[in-house]
This record gives C-alpha cells, structure tokens and sequence, in this order.
C-alpha cells in the first residue's frame, strides 16, 4: 500500500510540474483562441492582417511563455531566463509548435544554471558578482539553445509529429470516448489539472492552429458528468450529502470548481461507473456532432466552454455536456436508489482516502494537536493549481477567522508554491496531504475530505480562538439524544452580523424535516433577538465558537451546538430519534 501511494505522489507531481507551467499563462491561450476564433478564415470576423498573428503567437509566444515559467519554477528568475534561451532553440529547430520541447527545456535550463550557482556562487569574490550571474546565464544558455536546436528541437518535433497523427488516428477511428474510461477515475484522485492542462491543452492547441477548433478540449472540462452526479445525489441522496448537492451543483456547473464534486464520487464507489458512462457518453455525442473550442475552457464552467466554442458548434457542445449529464445521472440514480446504506454523510468520503493519511507517515496531525495563536501565524489552504478549491476554501476560513476576532492571514496556495516554515497551519484535502507534508515539514498540517463543507473549520477556530471543542459524542449541551423533536415547537438558527451559514443550515434542516414530514417552522434569528426565543419548546441550533454568547441571550431553550451549521450530521440523528 506504502509504494503505491508513494507512485501516486510522484504521478501527482509529475502531472502537477507539467501543469503549472501551462496554468500561469491560460490566459495567453485564451487571448490566442479567441485572436483564432475571431480572425481565421473560417472564423466570426475573418480578416487576413490580424489573422497574421496567429501562427506567430502559437510558434513563439506560447512556448516561450511555457519555457519561461517552467525555468522559473526551478531557479526563479534566473532559472526563467536560461529556461526561455534553451526553449527558443527547441522553436528554432523544429516544425511544430514546440510545447513539448518548451517544457522540456524550460525546467533543464532552470536547473542548470540552479546547479551553476550552487557550486559557485559562494566562491565568487565580491565586487565580481553581477559580472559571473550574466556571463554564467549566458554562457550555460548558449550551450543548451544549440543543444536544443540540434537535437531536441528535430527529436521533439518528431516525437509531436507522432502524438498528432496517433490522436487523430484515434479520432478517425471514432476511438476517442475511451479516454474517458482513464480521465474520469484520474479526476477523481486530483490529476485534473495535470490531464487537461499538461496533455489536452497543448495538443488541442495544435490541432486548433490546423483545423480551427479541437475536442481535446472537452474531454477534461466536461461538466456535464460531474453535475449528473450532484443532480442524482439532490434526487435521490440522503442526509447532508443531499442537501448541500444543490449547492455544491451550482458551484460545479457555473463556478467551474469539478473538485466539489470528488467527494460524492468517493463516498460510493460506484458512482466511478456514473462519471465514467457520462464522461464517455458526452465525448460520443462531442466526436459524433463535431464539437470544438478554440481554446481552453479554465475553469471548466458551462460559461468559460461557451465563451471558448468554436463558430458553428454551440448546438454540439451543449449536447455533450447535456447528455454527459443526462446519462451520469442516470446511472448515479440507479446507484443511489439500490443503495441499502442507513447513512450517506459526507463525511463518509473520509473513508476512500485513508491511504493519503498514512502516507504523510505521521506528517499531517490530527485537529487535537497543538494549534494556538502561539504556533499559528499564517494559514494557507493548499491545493494542486493553488486556485479554484483552495480559494473557496480559504474565503470560506478567513470569513470565520474575522468572525472570531482573530487576525492570522488565510491565503491559498499550490502546493508546489509552498516553502517550509514554522508557525504556518496548512489545510489540503487529503488526496493531496502527502505532498503538502513533504514540501512543508515544519509546518502545522490539517487534511480536510472537502475544501468546502469540512466541519473542521469551526475546531480550527475554536483551537486558535482558547475555547474548548466538544468531540463528536458530546455536540450539545443536553445531549443530542435528549433532543426530542415531539417537544419542539419551533427551531432556530443563531447568528451574527453574517447571515450566510445560519441561512444554509436553516433550509438544509428545512429540506428534511420537509423530506420526514415533520411540521415544525425553522428560522433564522439575530442574537440580539434571541430573547424573543427564550423557551423551553425552542431549540436553538449554534456552533461551538457562540455557545456561551447564545446560552446568555435564551438560557431557557434548548441548545444544540453543532461542529458546522451546514454539514453536521446531528440533524439526521434528532430526526430519526423522533421516528423511533
């Protein structure tokens, strides 16, 4: 088990190198879709000057660009300068659009002149610096664009050449759906990004610059199986994980985060076979109607694919994205409506992503160790791109952070970006902790199953904030099981100068009483008029973080603290207490 999540680590990182030197600058690519979409022959507004600047942008800019940032990932600017010399000689040498030869060279440069300067560097005396660093970057730069011109560029070019006539024979061979049958499962274990834009985008960049719009660039960005899956789960789910699909559909869909959706997958692990009919069913209908974007599709948003679509295949695209979700969804709900369980909580993804735990070999700590304004200077939410997931989830974190007084920074990173400290409290989702942990083996590290709906925010600030966090088995202050529906007449949600969370928890409890038939009104009330609800029929619902705040405004209800307002599973449990 310990070498295959050890191989999983070095694929995640591979496939992460590769895309973090093309995700930095998707927004060159985007300029060049739309620059190809607008002014080809075949494009909206065709116009030979302008469409002058097409083939130069994708022989030179985008390369350059790629070459560029891989040399700076390995030796900063340096690096940056030496990985764009010896990428313009894999340009100068080949036939091709060079983005293989561009992330080749790029990190080779970056590690050449890396190595210079630490073997050198300290034995240069002073006064003679700046004349060593440019010689040395010129010099080692020289040497690696004639390599590059001679040997990489031909070798490269040959290689691309290949990979172009294989992709197109199995485009022609009506073969490429089964790419899903490998992309959807790869997804799932955090390899989107890698897939889509360290493979899919520079090849579906070549094929764009031939034919004016390529399918590569759907295969990945799909939404449709991904929002099969979150309709299926609001259908037909149970508990939380039912009632935060609807949400957490809309964030897919039109936010373009697919990594809300992985938890439900991993939760059940049949729902593999869902995305993966639906991942194949939506390629089938893209391959068979012609479907096609200019460019890629980042985030993959409905919104971000239809402004990337090529002229003529917005009838095609949205058929692959309504049937991808149409058939996952389908086979989801099948699943769902077979499915025995008694449970079906979010926090059951937990349980397929153990191996992730023990890999980080005792590097990422429980929420019971040591966290307090002493050791924790810094938080930063953590993931493959640094955006997306981790960016929700920081927002989410620094909203509580603000709540609760405290002044600690949340940001949000990609785990390749981050840089060993002490004092910093760093939040990955799990398949992603091992990494995060070898990066970063002074710091304080917490794995979440779900950047948006982990209750271990509320303990994190309880932690960091000096209170007291109540564990799983004692969550109120009468216990849960002395919570006795049939003696309720009204609950409420508590809050404070924000509403968001309070709301959420009031029509996810709404959403099942509704599901149980109970009859009992939920509402959301200001602390200051809690007074207003100070019964004993009444059951004020709160986290742990305002406990004391709501047991002085109503002592004479029933509280019931919860670890989050949104996904706690004591919701589930006083309800079936009721129907016992």
């Amino acid at each position: 088990m310990e070498t295959q999540s050890s191989f999983k680590v070095r694929v995640q990182k591979l496939g992460t190198s590769l895309s973090n030197m093309v995700m930095p600058n998707i927004g060159a690519f985007i300029a060049w879709g739309v620059l190809t979409s607008l002014f080809i022959p075949t494009g909206w507004v065709p116009n030979e000057q302008l469409g002058a600047m097409v083939g130069p942008a994708i022989t030179y800019l985008l390369p350059l660009l790629i070459g560029y940032t891989g040399g700076h990932m390995v030796h900063g600017q340096r690096g940056a300068v030496v990985g764009a010399i010896a990428t313009f000689g894999a340009i100068a040498g080949a036939s091709v659009p060079m983005f293989i030869g561009a992330m080749i060279m790029g990190p080779l440069g970056g590690w050449c002149i890396k190595k210079f300067d630490e073997s050198f560097q300290h034995k240069v005396r002073a006064g003679f610096e700046m004349l060593v660093n440019n010689f040395s970057a010129g010099l080692i730069g020289f040497v690696l664009i004639i390599l590059a011109y001679l040997g990489v560029g031909p070798i490269v070019s040959s290689l691309t050449e290949w990979i172009g006539n294989g992709v197109q024979a199995i485009v022609d061979a009506k073969l490429l759906p089964l790419a899903n049958v490998l992309v959807e499962p790869s997804k799932i274990l955090f390899l989107n990004n890698a897939i889509n834009h360290g493979i899919f985008t520079p090849l579906g960049a070549e094929q764009v610059a031939k034919t004016g719009k390529s399918i590569l660039f759907l295969i990945e960005a799909n939404p449709g199986p991904g929002l099969g899956i979150l309709l299926a789960y609001g259908l037909f789910g149970k508990g939380s994980a039912k009632s935060s699909s609807w949400g957490a559909s809309v964030i897919h869909f039109l936010g373009g985060i697919h990594e809300i959706y992985f938890p439900y997958v991993m939760m059940k692990p049949l729902m593999f076979l869902a995305v993966i009919a639906g991942g194949v069913s939506g390629t089938f209908v893209n391959q068979l109607l012609g479907s096609g974007l200019t460019g890629a599709a980042s985030p993959g948003s409905i919104i971000a694919i239809l402004g990337m679509t090529a002229k003529g295949s917005y009838l095609s695209v949205i058929s692959g994205v309504l049937v991808g979700a149409v058939v996952a969804f389908l086979v989801a709900s099948i699943i769902l409506k077979t499915d025995k369980s008694d449970d079906d909580k979010l926090a059951e993804a937990q349980a397929a992503t153990k191996s992730a735990k023990a890999q980080a070999k005792g590097q990422v700590v429980p929420i019971s160790a040591d966290i307090s304004t002493d050791n924790v200077k810094q938080i930063i939410f953590a993931c493959d791109a640094g955006m997306g997931s981790s960016a929700m989830g920081a927002s989410l974190l620094r909203d509580k952070v603000k709540k609760a007084g405290l002044t600690i920074p949340v940001t949000n990173k990609a785990i390749s970006n981050l840089t060993d400290e002490a004092n910093v409290l760093i939040v990955t989702q799990e398949e992603l902790a091992a990494r995060a942990a070898q990066r970063t083996p002074s710091a304080t590290h917490v794995a979440v199953d779900n950047f948006l709906t982990s209750p271990k925010y509320d303990e994190i600030i309880a932690k960091l904030s000096g209170q007291h966090f109540m564990t799983d088995e004692v969550t109120t202050v009468e216990s849960v099981s002395e919570v006795d529906l049939n003696y309720i007449d009204e609950v409420v949600f508590a809050y404070g100068k924000a509403q968001g969370s309070a709301t959420m928890g009031q029509e996810i409890l709404r959403a099942i009483f509704k599901n149980k038939g109970i009859q009992i009104p939920v509402a959301t009330v200001p602390y200051e008029q809690l007074n207003e609800h100070n019964a004993k029929n009444i059951l004020v619902v709160t986290t742990i973080a305002k406990q004391s705040e709501v047991q002085a405004a109503a002592p004479n209800a029933q509280l019931l603290v919860v670890d989050s307002l949104v996904t706690t599973p004591e919701y589930d449990k006083i309800v079936e207490r009721m129907h016992k």
